[in-house]
């Protein structure tokens, strides 16, 4: 398993006459550290223990468990490892002590120290898993190696674009202050209002009725420091996707229309832009954004 493979684990549901299968277990085993792990948490769910419970037990028999057997992660990967594995709140994700998690040696000494009936038989299986896990990515190293070459190339093409795109912005000119796009023209449309974000120097409102997260990866184009909210009619699904984008990116606020508009406006500083549809929806039929005298101070003015 490699340690940036994106994969969900939802949290552990057994029931006390529910058998714990292999896959289970190899679902939660991690590369931390260059070594294979498993969390203090799905250790106690496996043993039907509480985790403190779990950790108490260690802690009286600290001498079992040097530091190869067993670590406490650090705050950023913890972090990391959350984020990379869609670990939930269910299964500890916003618990305020950093998790301690045991390699396979420490795994063999949680049944001399947890005396309950499930101990030994739970450390069997997953001493299995462990060998099985370390079986698979033995067997797929070569695999493994290709793929990291294949991202390693990626990386660096998409810096030499970056670099590219970065030049070609700075040497392009002004943006013009009309547009109209024809329909079918949604990369013409995307491009333009991307230059609009880009130029904004320290704020941007878009006022839409209709938002999702592809006006919000629009958005993310913005400087860094470039304050950004949006005024439009949420529901529990875009309520959803404005916590979800601020949790990995900067902030862009959400601000409840008091009213359903028509028009969509864009402001840029101190620019206000006429947008003739939804930014999702620009170039998909015949549209115009166009630059307009308003200041943005009367446009606000008129949504209260």
């Amino acid at each position: 398993m490699k340690e940036n493979q994106p994969h969900e684990i939802k949290a552990v549901v057994l029931r006390d006459s529910q058998p714990v299968s292999l896959e289970e277990i190899q679902a939660r085993i991690f590369m931390i550290r260059g070594v294979q792990v498993m969390l203090d948490r799905d250790l106690a769910i496996f043993y039907k223990v509480e985790t403190g419970q779990l950790n108490r037990q260690v802690k009286r028999n600290i001498g079992r468990f040097p530091e190869d057997f067993m670590f406490q992660l650090t705050k950023g990967e913890w972090e990391s490892l959350k984020c990379q594995f869609g670990i939930s709140k269910v299964r500890g994700g916003d618990r305020r002590a950093l998790p301690y998690v045991f390699t396979e040696q420490g795994v063999s000494q949680l049944s001399g120290v947890l005396h309950n009936d499930l101990a030994e038989e739970i450390s069997v299986k997953i001493m299995r898993a462990f060998v099985a896990m370390r079986r698979f990515l033995t067997a797929n190293a070569g695999l493994f190696q290709r793929v990291d070459a294949i991202e390693q190339r990626q990386i660096q093409t998409e810096q030499k674009l970056d670099v590219v795109l970065d030049k070609i912005e700075e040497l392009s000119p002004t943006v013009s202050t009309e547009e109209l796009f024809g329909t079918g023209c949604v990369w013409d449309a995307y491009s333009f209002l991307s230059s609009l974000v880009r130029h904004a120097q320290w704020r941007i409102i878009l006022i839409d009725n209709f938002v999702d997260e592809r006006t919000l990866l629009l958005l993310d184009k913005r400087a860094t420091g470039v304050e950004c909210s949006v005024h439009t009619r949420f529901s529990k699904q875009t309520e959803l996707d404005f916590e979800k984008h601020n949790e990995q990116n900067a902030e862009i606020k959400k601000i409840q229309l008091p009213l359903h508009i028509h028009d969509r406006y864009l402001i840029v500083d101190d620019e206000v832009w006429l947008l003739g549809a939804s930014a999702k929806d620009m170039g998909h039929g015949l549209c115009t954004v166009i630059k307009v005298d308003f200041t943005p101070e009367m446009v606000l003015s008129l949504l209260k």
